[in-house]
């Protein structure tokens, strides 16, 4: 299986830095590009060059767009409305994950403790998103 592309939408500066180690110490996906907030996002999705994602990783709660509203902006995009949107937040409250869920997130995953299990956390969110990205030919 070839690696899906995939956006990491993080406010948080440590965090992109470890999300970003531990994705590419899993092998699992290609990161397109790392976004601070949803602004950021759909500025970067407005960008000719860059490839459209397979998936996108956002956090939930940012400054400005937060995981609510790229939910929402994303899937009235009918450009952008098949790319999967995955939730990860260190909250893990029923009618949070519910929401993001009813909004149209693929998932909800809860952020790990610790920032050196995202490596493990790339293995949840494949294992999570798998269904929902196309498969490609080689």
């Amino acid at each position: 299986m070839n690696k899906p592309n995939i956006i990491i939408v993080e406010n948080d500066v440590d965090e992109q830095l470890f999300m970003q180690e531990g994705f590419i110490e899993s092998g699992l996906f290609h990161i397109l590009a790392v976004a601070k907030n949803g602004e950021e996002l759909f500025e970067r999705l407005q960008e000719k060059e860059l490839l459209l994602p397979d998936l996108i990783l956002s956090d939930l709660n940012m400054p400005g767009k937060n995981g609510y509203d790229i939910l929402k902006e994303i899937k009235a995009d009918e450009r952008l409305a098949h790319i999967p949107v995955a939730i990860t937040s260190t909250s893990s409250i029923a009618p949070v994950i519910d929401k993001c869920l009813s909004l149209g997130a693929c998932c909800f995953l809860q952020k790990p403790e610790l920032f050196i299990e995202y490596a493990t956390f790339a293995q949840k969110l494949l294992s999570a998103v798998q269904e929902y990205i196309p498969v490609k030919e080689k």
